[in-house]
């Protein structure tokens, strides 16, 4: 547990200068994957690009995207005309414990690259769901995997995690939700590539395709009232201990979680049925 390393992902730790190297390195690295070694095309990159150098000041972005690969991110930020390298517009990201904060070099690592470790199944009060709620309350951009997992098939998206719609409805200001679709990146980093393991490095002259969709607006005092109501007329037992949320018992907060989540799988459905009729 004492590989957190909260200290090194300050922006302040010693002057900024290691964050600063460290996402240009990785930012470098994914321009060449996403430019040179590969072919990517990005539908509707506009949007993004406002959201994350222009967005109202205070008011945070959550990015949400299919999983297929251990590379999606950084290498999906790595399209042309994207700040990749820019320490300051780069976004956090929640990132797997068991990953990538195995050791402490490891942890201080992407501690730099502005990950947060999560613990899978940990649930979504866990220690660090706080720590990215606090910077959602800062206006910062915070990327999420709402699948929890990589998903390499080409299969409809399925039942999200509740973590991202437990920070879209906690956070003080409710941020813009921005979904995004990709495709290709299983092909770059296959799960089972040799003798059932990733490939030693990234594979080029593959087909990358990215959608990005639009915002998705939540009312989240109404979504609060209408969960209250369910909740209210629902049978299903809560018994995972969670705090109270306002006027919301638990009970109320998953029928919260389980609407905003099942609102953002629609339309990441809706991109990802995109994607497959214009994949090359």
């Amino acid at each position: 547990m004492g590989r957190k390393m909260e200290w090194a992902g300050k922006a302040n730790h010693l002057g900024g200068l290691p964050r600063k190297t460290v996402i240009m390195a990785v930012g470098a690295f994914a321009k060449a994957v996403a430019v040179l070694l590969n072919s990517t095309s990005v539908q509707n990159a506009d949007s993004l690009l406002n959201l994350v150098r222009s967005r109202p000041p205070g008011v945070p972005l959550i990015t949400v995207s299919n999983h297929m690969s251990t590379l999606d991110d950084p290498v999906m930020w790595g399209f042309k005309g994207f700040p990749t390298c820019n320490a300051d517009l780069q976004r956090w990201v929640l990132a797997a414990e068991d990953i990538c904060f195995k050791n402490t070099v490891l942890s201080y690592f992407f501690r730099l690259g502005k990950c947060i470790p999560i613990t899978r199944g940990g649930g979504i009060y866990q220690e660090h769901m706080t720590e990215a709620l606090e910077l959602l309350n800062s206006g910062e951009w915070l990327h999420t995997f709402p699948q929890g997992k990589v998903y390499q098939e080409d299969e409809p998206i399925g039942r999200l995690k509740w973590g991202t719609a437990s920070l879209i409805a906690r956070a003080p200001v409710t941020p813009i939700v921005l979904p995004i679709i990709h495709h290709g990146f299983e092909k770059v980093m296959p799960e089972k590539y040799l003798f059932g393991r990733r490939p030693p490095i990234p594979l080029w002259n593959k087909n990358i395709k990215i959608i990005v969709g639009e915002p998705i607006e939540f009312n989240i005092s109404e979504l609060k009232q209408t969960a209250i109501f369910k909740s209210r007329n629902s049978s299903a037992s809560s018994n995972e201990g969670w705090p109270p949320f306002g006027p919301l018992d638990e009970a109320a907060q998953r029928c919260l979680y389980i609407d905003i989540s099942e609102r953002i799988r629609c339309v990441m459905e809706k991109l990802r049925v995109s994607v497959m009729k214009s994949k090359v």
